[in-house]
C-alpha cells in the first residue's frame, strides 16, 4: 500500500488526492493543511458574493470524504512544524500543493505607506482568513485606487461598492460586513498600465460592475481611443472582444448621477504613492502608450489620482518552503511533470502540483489536469517508492513532532459553529475570523 502526503487542501491538493485514489485502488492519501479549514482559495480567495464558484467546495468535500483520503488540518510544514525531511520519512511520497502565497510588489516609492495594501490582504480580511487583521482599511476613506485589471481587482472593486442588502446573505465575517456597509467610499479607480484589449479580467466579472445598485461605471472614451484594437475589435480573440464591447458601451453611456462611481482607467503606470499626514493620499501615474509589440512605453507625462486606500492587484508569487528547491525567477519549485528537481536531477518521492509547480496562471479548473499529470508521474514511480518502509499510520509521528492535527470531524464542528453564529445574527453561515475561535470550535467548544 502506497502512503502519500498532499500538502495543501485547496483545489490543486484536492484534485491531486482525487487523481491518486481514482488511478490506484491501493493508495492512501493524507491531505495536510496549515489551517484547520480545508479548500484553500475556494474558502479564502473566492469573493463572498460568488456563491456559484464557492459551491465548488461540495466537489472538494467529496474528495476529502473519500474512504482512502484523510484530512489533517492545523499541520505546519517547515521549521516551525514538521520539517520536509521528516515528512519524507513518514510517507512514500509527498506532493506539495502550496500555491503562491504572496503578492507581487510594485517596486515604487511610497508603496509601504499606511493605507497601501495588497489586494490579497484586503481579500483575506473580508474572507475571514485567520492570519488577517483588521487594519482599518476604510478608515477616513472616500476614494480608493485599485491597481490592476484582473479578476481579483474586479472583486475588490465590487466589494468596495456593495451595500448591506447584497453582503448580508454572504458568509463574510460580521465585523467586515459592518465596516464595508458603513464605509463612505464614493469613488473607486481601477487602473491598468496597458490598454482595454489587454486587460486580464473575464467579461462575466467585468459585467457585474454594471449591475451594482446606485453605482455608475465610467470609462473615458479618450483612453479607449489610445488602444488601436478598440477601434476595430473584430480581430481580437472572443474574450477580449467582449471586454472591449462592454467598455465601449459604458464609455458611450452618460452617467446617471449615482452616489458611487467606478472609474476604469487605462494606459497609466504607477510611479509613486504620495502621502498626506503620514498616510497615502494619492497615486502619481505615468501615462503610457502602446509600443506596437503588445507592450507599453512611458510618455513622461504624469497624472495624480487621489485615494486614501490603495490596493495593488498585480499578480501572485510563490514563496520558498525550507527544505525544497526554489527558483526565485519564476517563483516555483523546479520540476519535470511534477517531479521535484534538485540540480536538474529528479528527487525520488517529492512532487509538486498547482501554482507552486507552474506559476500563478489559469483558473481553478486548470488545476485538474495539472494535478492529474503529477499524480500520473507519482504512480509511475510507485513500484520503487513502495520499497521503502514507512509507518503504517503517520499520525502518531506527526503528533510527536509537536503538531495536533484537526481531523475531518473537527472541521465539521467548525461548520456547525459557523452555521450557529449566522443564525444568531439573523444571517446564513458566517465565518469564524480568528485562530482561537476556529480551534475552539474544532474541539466542540462555543467560540
Amino acid at each position: 500500500m502506497l502512503r502519500v502526503a498532499v500538502v495543501g487542501s485547496g483545489p490543486s491538493g484536492c484534485y491531486t488526492a482525487q487523481s491518486l485514489v481514482q488511478l490506484d485502488s491501493e493508495v492512501r492519501v493524507d491531505v495536510l493543511d496549515r489551517l484547520p479549514c480545508p479548500y484553500g482559495l475556494v474558502r479564502y480567495g473566492v469573493a463572498p458574493d460568488h456563491e456559484k464558484i464557492k459551491s465548488l467546495q461540495n466537489t472538494l468535500r467529496a474528495v476529502l470524504e473519500h474512504d482512502r483520503v484523510r484530512f489533517l488540518g492545523g499541520v505546519q510544514i517547515g521549521p516551525d512544524g514538521v520539517r520536509v525531511t521528516r515528512l519524507r520519512e513518514l510517507y512514500h511520497a509527498v506532493v506539495y500543493c502550496v500555491g503562491a502565497a504572496t503578492d507581487r510588489r510594485l517596486g515604487i516609492p511610497g508603496e509601504d505607506l499606511p493605507g497601501s495594501w495588497s489586494a490579497t490582504q484586503f481579500v483575506s480580511w473580508y474572507s475571514a482568513h485567520p492570519d488577517a487583521v483588521d487594519s482599518g482599511f476604510l478608515r477616513d476613506t472616500r476614494s480608493a485606487v485599485v491597481i490592476g485589471v484582473g479578476n481579483v481587482a474586479v472583486d475588490v472593486t465590487r466589494m468596495l461598492a456593495r451595500g448591506l442588502a447584497e453582503l448580508t446573505p454572504t458568509d463574510m465575517p460580521q465585523a467586515a460586513l459592518t465596516t464595508l456597509t458603513e464605509s463612505r467610499v464614493t469613488e473607486i479607480h481601477m487602473v491598468g498600465r496597458r490598454g482595454p484589449s489587454q486587460a486580464r479580467f473575464t467579461t462575466k466579472e467585468l459585467r457585474e460592475l454594471g449591475t451594482l445598485p446606485e453605482t455608475d461605471v465610467v470609462v473615458d472614451p479618450a483612453e479607449l481611443a489610445l488602444d488601436p484594437d478598440c477601434t476595430d475589435p473584430s480581430a481580437l480573440p472572443a474574450p477580449q472582444r467582449r471586454n472591449v464591447e462592454v467598455l465601449r458601451g459604458w464609455a458611450e453611456a452618460p452617467p446617471t448621477g449615482a452616489p458611487r462611481r467606478i472609474r476604469l482607467r487605462f494606459f497609466l503606470r504607477p510611479a509613486e504613492l504620495l502621502a498626506e499626514q503620514g498616510r497615502v493620499s494619492a497615486v502619481r501615474f505615468e501615462r503610457t502608450a502602446p509600443d506596437g509589440h503588445g507592450g507599453v512605453t512611458g510618455t513622461g507625462r504624469h497624472e495624480i489620482v487621489g485615494g486614501q486606500l490603495v490596493l495593488r492587484s498585480v499578480g501572485y508569487r510563490g514563496v520558498p518552503l525550507e527544505g525544497l528547491p526554489f527558483d526565485p525567477a519564476t517563483g516555483t519549485v523546479p520540476n519535470r511533470s511534477g517531479r521535484v528537481l534538485r540540480g536538474g536531477v529528479v528527487t525520488p518521492g517529492e512532487y509538486v502540483a498547482g501554482w507552486i509547480k507552474r506559476g500563478p496562471t489559469g483558473v481553478i479548473g486548470t488545476n485538474r489536469p495539472c494535478a492529474k499529470e503529477t499524480a500520473t508521474a507519482l504512480l509511475e514511480d510507485a513500484p520503487a517508492l513502495a520499497l521503502r518502509a514507512v509507518p503504517d499510520d503517520p499520525l502518531p509521528a506527526l503528533r510527536a513532532a509537536g503538531t495536533d492535527p484537526v481531523a475531518w470531524q473537527g472541521w465539521q464542528s467548525i461548520e456547525r459553529a459557523e452555521a450557529e453564529l449566522g443564525a444568531s445574527l439573523g444571517r446564513g453561515v458566517v465565518k469564524l475570523p480568528d485562530w482561537q475561535s476556529l480551534l475552539q470550535a474544532a474541539e466542540g467548544k462555543a467560540p
